[in-house]
This record gives C-alpha cells, sequence and structure tokens, in this order.
C-alpha cells in the first residue's frame, strides 16, 4: 500500500497500491482532498 499526502496541507488522505517491480518512481496522482475541499496532486509519501 502506498500513502498518498496532500501537496497544500500536508495530511495523508488517500490509499492505493502500486506495483514496485514495474514502477520505479514515486507516484504523484490529482486527488480530491476533504480538508481542502479542492482537488491538488498528492504525492507518495513514507
Amino acid at each position: 500500500m502506498a500513502k498518498l499526502k496532500c501537496s497544500v496541507c500536508g495530511r495523508i488522505t488517500h490509499y492505493t497500491k502500486r506495483n514496485k517491480k514495474k514502477v520505479k518512481e514515486k507516484l504523484s496522482l490529482k486527488k480530491y482532498c476533504k480538508f481542502c475541499q479542492k482537488s491538488h496532486p498528492h504525492n507518495e509519501s513514507k
């Protein structure tokens, strides 16, 4: 499981799966943040 953290407020709001063998770089997906109430890029965090 990969945690996705909002790039604006810094809260972890989403979880997703990724194939570690095929995808070497960290994920960056545009998702809705319920705390900001807007869609922002969410980056993978540890």
